[in-house]
C-alpha cells in the first residue's frame, strides 16, 4: 500500500540519478589516483545511461526505463592521450568533475530528502 508513494518518478529519478553521481565519484577517485599509471585510460558513467535516458524523456516513456536503467562505469572512448605513455587522464579536468559532480549529488541528495520529508509530513502531519 506505501510501495506507490515510494514509485514517483521523480524520486525514482533523483535515486538513479544519484546512483550515477556515486559511480562517477568513484571513477573521478580512481582517474585521480591513476593520473600516472602508464596505460590508465580514463573512466566515466557509461555514455548509454544518459542517452537511454533521454530518449526515454523524449518518447514519454520514463516509468519503463526507470524500472530497469542502471548506470555503469566504462572507458571514456572521448578521451584522448594527453601523455606519451598513453595515459588519458588530464588532472584539471578531474578536478572541475570533481567539483561538478558533488554539486549535482548535493542536488539530487536535497531531492530525495525534500521528497521525504513530505511524505513524513504527510503521514505525521507534523513538520518535525
Amino acid at each position: 500500500m506505501i510501495e506507490p508513494l515510494f514509485a514517483s518518478d521523480n524520486l525514482v529519478l533523483a535515486g538513479k540519478l544519484l546512483d550515477a553521481a556515486v559511480l562517477r565519484q568513484q571513477a573521478i577517485a580512481a582517474n585521480i589516483a591513476n593520473a600516472e599509471t602508464p596505460g590508465y585510460r580514463r573512466l566515466d558513467v557509461a555514455p548509454s545511461f544518459e542517452t537511454e535516458l533521454r530518449a526515454s524523456l523524449a518518447r514519454d516513456d520514463l516509468p519503463r526505463t526507470l524500472a530497469t536503467l542502471q548506470p555503469t562505469l566504462a572507458v571514456d572512448a572521448r578521451a584522448r592521450n594527453v601523455r606519451p605513455d598513453g595515459n588519458s587522464v588530464e588532472l584539471e579536468s578531474e578536478l572541475l568533475a570533481l567539483n561538478r559532480n558533488t554539486i549535482e549529488h548535493d542536488f539530487l541528495s536535497e531531492v530525495v530528502s525534500h521528497n521525504l520529508k513530505q511524505l513524513k509530513t504527510a503521514i505525521t502531519g507534523r513538520t518535525v
